[in-house]
């Protein structure tokens, strides 16, 4: 299962916000590529699709994937803020290890 912060929640609403997309969903997939093999994408949208599960996290609609799914189970999304500005924090049990800039991930095979 997937957990979603106070914070996260918060920032995915003034995405929304101010895109004027309120009602769309928070798309979270997981793609083959950068330094480590993988990394994380989000996007709102307006449709779901077919391979699409929908889950309902703190009045959020987030649809994950089925390729993704196994990459994501018991991730923790965070958002915060720092001297460098603010992004999305990704805490995912599975992941062994990160590339230098930490925007890449990879799993055990």
């Amino acid at each position: 299962m997937i957990q979603i912060t106070p914070a996260a929640v918060k920032e995915v609403q003034r995405m929304q916000e101010s895109r004027q997309k309120i009602n769309n969903y928070f798309r979270l997939k997981v793609k083959k590529g950068g330094c480590s093999g993988l990394y994380y994408i989000f996007e709102l949208s307006d449709t779901q699709q077919e391979s699409d599960h929908l889950y309902q996290l703190e009045g959020i609609s987030m649809l994950i994937d089925k390729a993704s799914l196994p990459y994501l189970e018991g991730l923790r999304l965070d958002y915060a803020e720092d001297l460098m500005g603010g992004g999305f924090r990704f805490s995912n049990p599975q992941v062994s290890a990160t590339c230098s800039c930490g925007l890449s991930f990879t799993v055990p095979h």
